[in-house]
C-alpha cells in the first residue's frame, strides 16, 4: 500500500472496519468476475457448451454484488460524510464496481457466443488468436485488481500501459477477419461472431485500465483519464 495513503486512522474502529469491508467486497466481486472471464474463454476456445451456459446464466451474481456494495457506499456517504482519502475511496469503489459489472457483462457475451460458435466451422488459428488476446486481458484484469488491493500506483500504470498491446492484438484479429470475409462471403456470419468475441475481450481490457485509473485517483488524488501514459507519469512526479 502506498505510504501516503492511510485508511486505518479513524478514531472510530467501526468506520475502519466498514472501509475495510468495502475493499474486501470489491476484491470478492473482482474474483468472481475474473472467474467469469476465465470460464468464458475456456468455453469459447474448447467449445464447451456446459461451461458456456454457466457463464451466460450466472451474471446475476455479479449484478447482485454490485447492488449490495453500492448500497454500503451510499450508507457510508450518508452516515459518515467522509472527506479526503476516505471520500476518494468510496468514490473509487463506486466507479470500480461499475466497471467490474460491465466486465461481467462482456464475459456473459463470451458465454453466449461460445454456444453459437460451438457447432460452427471456426479455424483453429482464430481460437489461438482469441486465446492469446484473452490471456493478455486476464493478466490486465488481475493486475488491476492487485493494484487496487495494494493501492499500488506503479502497478496500476504498468497495467494501463499494457492495454496498448491488447489493442494491437485486437486490431490484428479484425484485419484477419475482414480478409476472410472478403475472400469467402459464406464466412461472414461466423467471422462476425468471432469479431464480437474479440471486441468483448478488448472492452474487458479497457475496463481494467479504468480500474487502474481509479487506483491512481484514490492514492494520488489526481484524475488521469484521457491522457497518455507518459503524461500520467509526468503528472505523478
Amino acid at each position: 500500500m502506498e505510504k501516503n495513503l492511510n485508511l486505518s486512522h479513524h478514531i472510530s474502529r467501526r468506520f475502519n472496519a466498514e472501509l475495510e469491508e468495502l475493499r474486501s467486497d470489491v476484491l470478492a466481486m473482482g474474483g468472481l468476475v475474473e472467474q467469469q472471464v476465465t470460464d468464458g474463454l475456456i468455453a469459447l476456445t474448447t467449445s464447451d457448451t456446459e461451461i458456456a451456459d454457466k457463464v451466460a446464466s450466472s451474471d446475476y451474481k455479479v449484478n447482485t454484488m454490485e447492488v449490495a456494495i453500492d448500497e454500503k457506499c451510499n450508507q457510508i456517504l450518508a452516515r459518515r460524510q467522509p472527506a479526503a482519502s476516505d471520500l476518494r475511496l468510496v468514490v473509487a469503489i463506486i466507479k470500480t464496481i461499475t466497471d467490474l459489472e460491465r466486465i461481467g457483462d462482456e464475459a456473459e457475451k463470451l458465454g453466449k457466443l461460445a454456444v453459437k460458435l460451438s457447432d460452427k466451422s471456426v479455424t483453429s488459428s482464430q481460437f489461438v488468436e482469441l486465446r492469446h488476446l484473452g490471456d493478455h486481458v486476464k493478466t490486465m484484469l488481475n493486475g488491476a485488481l492487485d493494484a487496487f488491493a495494494r493501492m499500488d500506483v506503479a502497478d496500476a500504470l504498468r497495467t494501463i500501459e499494457s492495454d496498448k498491446q491488447v489493442n494491437e492484438e485486437f486490431e490484428s484479429i479484425m484485419r484477419q477477419l475482414i480478409t476472410r470475409m472478403m475472400e469467402d462471403p459464406r464466412e461472414i456470419k461466423n467471422a462476425l461472431r468471432v469479431s464480437w468475441c474479440a471486441r468483448a475481450l478488448e472492452r474487458i481490457g479497457d475496463h481494467a485500465s479504468n480500474i487502474c485509473e481509479y487506483v491512481v485517483y484514490l492514492v494520488k488524488g489526481k484524475d488521469i483519464r484521457h491522457i497518455s501514459v507518459d503524461k500520467m507519469r509526468e503528472e505523478l512526479v
